[in-house]
């Protein structure tokens, strides 16, 4: 029993360290394709620097600029509800999703 805890254990250490080791190399072709479950199985500086490189991928694309008040926590408790709604969907499509709901409350380009 104990062996099997740890290497679970094991395992779940070995992908978030290949996790982490990801974040810091991925193109937005296999960015795109991070699950939030994924994720959140990262260390929380390389989800935070994929999820900030997805999001100005998106606002570029919105023609949007992202804030850094008030208005930018917001967005992340959208990205942060809809991943607890739907562990399985694509960060990006979260974080896309989010700004396409609050382009109107976001600085344009």
């Amino acid at each position: 029993m104990t062996r099997r805890i740890l290497l679970a254990s094991s395992a779940l250490l070995l992908t978030a360290t290949v996790s982490h080791a990801q974040a810091q190399t991925l193109s937005f072709e296999q960015a795109a394709y991070v699950s939030c479950r994924e994720a959140q199985a990262m260390q929380p500086e390389a989800r935070k620097q994929l999820a900030v490189f997805l999001a100005e991928h998106s606002a570029r694309h919105r023609g949007v600029i992202l804030p850094d008040d008030n208005r930018g926590g917001q967005l992340a408790m959208l990205v942060r509800g809809g991943c607890t709604l739907s562990p399985d969907a694509y960060l990006f499509t979260v974080i896309d999703r989010a700004i396409q709901a609050e382009t109107n409350k976001l600085a344009k380009r």
